[in-house]
């Protein structure tokens, strides 16, 4: 991956985030909700937003839908803040990998309780 690439790829984390937090109103989206990667392609035609949130399944349904709706309305905003010649498509997909973490972490707690106990 090119220096320029992994750049835009935190400039977009970046200022996603910020939209949504600051311009995007959508009671679906869910109260604890971030960006946590964004891959975007080499020939600026799409970009992977990848996003955790904390909610049950059909909370992180609601907001991936909401984010997916919204996307032509947050390409608009990048393209008003980012200096770039062509703002990508982007592409919402639910990241799952910090509960996956949580629940590996609470299952190695509790090997360690169940050793100290034996």
């Amino acid at each position: 991956m090119s220096r320029r690439v992994q750049r835009l790829n935190h400039l977009f984390r970046e200022e996603l985030a910020d939209i949504i937090r600051t311009e995007l109103s959508d009671p679906r989206i869910g109260e604890i909700m971030s960006i946590t990667r964004v891959d975007v392609s080499a020939d600026l035609e799409n970009a992977d937003a990848y996003v955790s949130v904390l909610g049950d399944a059909e909370e992180k349904a609601s907001t991936v839908a909401a984010l997916t709706h919204a996307a032509p309305f947050l390409r608009r905003h990048l393209l008003d803040r980012i200096r770039i010649r062509r703002v990508p498509h982007l592409h919402f997909h639910l990241d799952e990998t910090i509960e996956e973490a949580a629940r590996v972490l609470e299952l190695m707690r509790q090997v360690s309780r169940e050793t100290k106990d034996s």
